[in-house]
């Protein structure tokens, strides 16, 4: 009888162990052009604000050549088809469509590049999915003044209708968007990304402000002009870390409410909510007034903008990477124009990768709040060492899998998709030292030469069986 029982028990414990992924549940993969391509003035491409920002920098490490995918993206198709990805998400280079980033000079071998590239990945079963904009702005775009000009609406609508005519028939995923936060607070607000300003107290939400509005134009381009042909899908790609309060301290609960309405509502509210989080609103037009400003430093929507941003989504998309732990603060004195003293919390423990079950809680918060048709987390992954042997890598992806499926299966939340960030060990703007590929990339060879890391291997099998081991 004790071995019956014995043997039940480790049935159960073995059960508990293992998650099968639902056949609809996607498993992928991702880059973007500036880290993988290379060829940076190659086959007709101009300039793009991350090309003439590392340059002028004199930076050791760039972009120029990269990962060479320009040149070897049959081996990348080979190695996404090897893994058994069912989508390879990638970036469209603007510069390397239209040069100037403008419609009057338009470039057919950069055309040719994404058009041989998606119609590979198509012939092996292999969805791709389209980011419009990963960082890499034309030049000419930026010196227009990039997004702190009302006008890039006008030249991000040309583009991404552009694109949606050349690919469109392929395509069922558009991401308009990269991360606006780290567009806007790293390169118009901390100045640590191009274009390196510091613009901290303003910049951030004049970026902010231009950018969703490009989103929603590119979005309402595609379902005025296209999903009927098409009927694909098109959405914004934030990145969040999602953050538990210190304590269960009242001070504390509202401390994470407001990071994540600064951090997470910002760029989401005005597309599913309609207009910017009211604590953003009521705090930073206080902040303002105090300051001696005659007016809020968070420009206001009009209500034809709500209306025209609102509802731009047809499904929720987002990078995550950790989980950060915040705390009440004390309201800073007024001083200077600042985000993170419009923000006004702690970020006591602001070191990701622990807790994976945050983005269980993450998409359980989002799929309550914003109600989206579904959610797929396009980045997730860490770095490594420069190792073949990243077991480091396997568990922590291993543990985010699995408590995406647990949302899924258990909490019933509509999580249709999961993808590593990266196929390839790739820039990570600014430097090679970040190793967050499943694939390793020999920098020092110039044929730059892929090797499968022990993570490529275990991916493949969790792809082919749709089981998950937590063991």
């Amino acid at each position: 009888m004790l071995k019956c029982v014995l043997l039940i028990a480790s049935l159960v414990t073995s059960s508990l162990a293992v998650k099968k992924i639902p056949d609809h549940f996607l498993l992928g993969t991702g880059t973007s052009a500036f880290q993988v391509e290379g060829a940076w003035n190659e086959g007709g491409k101009g300039p793009s604000l991350w090309d003439t920002y590392l340059h002028n920098q004199n930076a050791t490490e760039n972009g120029d050549v990269a990962c060479d995918s320009y040149h070897k993206w049959q081996e990348d198709v080979a190695n996404a088809k090897a893994l058994g990805l069912d989508f390879y998400r990638f970036s469209i280079s603007w510069p390397r469509i239209l040069p100037n980033g403008t419609l009057n000079n338009i470039n057919q071998e950069g055309i040719d590049y994404y058009l041989n590239l998606i119609q590979a990945l198509k012939a092996e079963n292999i969805e791709p999915m389209v980011t419009i904009y990963h960082w890499d702005m034309p030049q000419h775009i930026y010196e227009l003044g990039g997004f702190l000009n009302p006008q890039f609406v006008d030249y991000f609508e040309d583009f991404s209708r552009l694109v949606y005519k050349l690919y469109g028939s392929y395509i069922k995923y558009w991401l308009t968007f990269n991360e606006p936060s780290l567009i806007c607070q790293g390169g118009y607000g901390m100045g640590i990304m191009a274009p390196g300003l510091l613009l901290n107290g303003d910049g951030i939400y004049q970026c902010g402000y231009v950018l969703l509005k490009a989103h929603a134009r590119a979005y309402r381009v595609y379902d005025e002009e296209f999903r009927a042909q098409y009927n694909g899908q098109v959405g914004l790609v934030v990145n969040f870390q999602w953050a538990e309060p210190a304590s269960n301290s009242t001070l504390d609960l509202e401390a994470q409410e407001r990071y994540t309405e600064f951090e997470l509502g910002f760029w989401v509210n005005p597309i599913y909510l309609g207009n910017w989080p009211q604590v953003m609103i009521d705090r930073i037009s206080n902040r303002s007034k105090l300051e001696g400003l005659s007016r809020s430093r968070l420009p206001s929507f009009t209500q034809e903008e709500i209306e025209y941003i609102n509802g731009t989504h047809d499904f929720f998309a987002i990078n995550t990477y950790g989980v950060y732990q915040v705390k009440y603060a004390p309201e800073p004195a007024i001083s200077y124009p600042s985000y993170t003293f419009d923000l006004g919390v702690d970020i006591v423990n602001d070191t990701t990768y622990y807790n994976p079950k945050g983005v269980r809680d993450m998409v359980n918060y989002i799929s309550q709040k914003y109600q989206p048709n579904g959610i797929i987390i396009t980045e997730n992954g860490k770095p490594s060492e420069d190792t073949l042997e990243d077991m480091d890598r396997i568990n922590l992806i291993r543990d985010y899998l699995g408590n995406l499926i647990d949302a899924l299966v258990e909490d019933k939340v509509n999580v249709f998709g999961y993808s590593i960030w990266s196929l390839m060990d790739n820039f990570e703007w600014g430097s090679y030292k970040s190793k967050f590929g499943i694939i390793r990339v020999d920098f020092d060879s110039p044929n730059r030469t892929r090797t499968w890391k022990e993570s490529a291997k275990w991916y493949q099998n969790v792809i082919a069986t749709r089981i998950l081991d937590d063991a």
